[in-house]
């Protein structure tokens, strides 16, 4: 099922929802149909949240659940690597993509949103602090961890609250989740796009380096 208002207005102590992505005749599309470079690269219903250049030759897409382990692992142990590697170098362009597969994982990508805004440095910087922290505020005290994060970011308790419940953002975060469900097959994460190019599961940092330099000859 894709997020809707009354799944989300559930309290986010419950557990063992099952994963948002939409079955839909589109996921059957033959692999001849598959999504191509500019499919990926366009953002539908949020802006990208993105670090490096604008015009790298090399872009990198990363869709993410916040409650996922693997997500998690992948972001403490590669995603450094690739951000001292390559992005801080100007050397690719790395979009994170929000793809939660519960309601907390909804949540919590509302929250990293909300405290962000517009500044993608922000948000990167949230969506680590909510993966390093993955276990206080999935596993217990949901609403309490991501209400004192909220105010450790400088919103109030009254904001974090709204946050929380602003349908328009849930229909956008539900609506790129159908997106890259239905036309771009992504149905686990992590599930990574290198020029559209895909990749599934957590990935190591040398395998992430042979492709990118694989890329970078051509």
């Amino acid at each position: 099922m894709i997020i809707t208002r009354r799944a989300f207005t559930t309290p986010l102590s419950l557990t063992g929802l099952a994963a948002l992505a939409s079955v839909s005749p589109l996921r059957f599309i033959a692999d001849a149909l598959a999504q191509s470079a500019s499919d990926v690269a366009k953002p539908v219903s949020l802006p990208d949240m993105a670090l490096g250049p604008a015009n790298a030759p090399i872009t990198i897409v990363e869709f993410a659940s916040m409650t996922c382990p693997h997500c998690a692992a992948f972001n403490a142990a590669v995603f450094p690597k690739i951000k001292s590697e390559y992005i801080d170098t100007n050397k690719i362009r790395y979009v994170f993509r929000e793809f939660p597969l519960d309601i907390k994982a909804a949540a919590g990508s509302m929250l990293a949103r909300c405290i962000a805004k517009d500044d993608a440095g922000k948000y990167f910087a949230v969506v680590d602090l909510l993966f390093r922290q993955q276990n206080d505020w999935v596993v217990k005290n949901t609403t309490e961890t991501l209400t004192r994060i909220g105010k450790q970011a400088g919103l109030t308790q009254q904001q974090v609250e709204d946050c929380l419940k602003d349908q328009a953002l849930l229909d956008k975060i539900a609506a790129d989740q159908k997106y890259a469900s239905e036309m771009l097959k992504v149905d686990s994460t992590p599930t990574f796009f290198i020029n559209g190019e895909k990749i599934k599961g957590e990935t190591s940092f040398e395998e992430f380096d042979k492709k990118i330099k694989s890329l970078m000859k051509t």
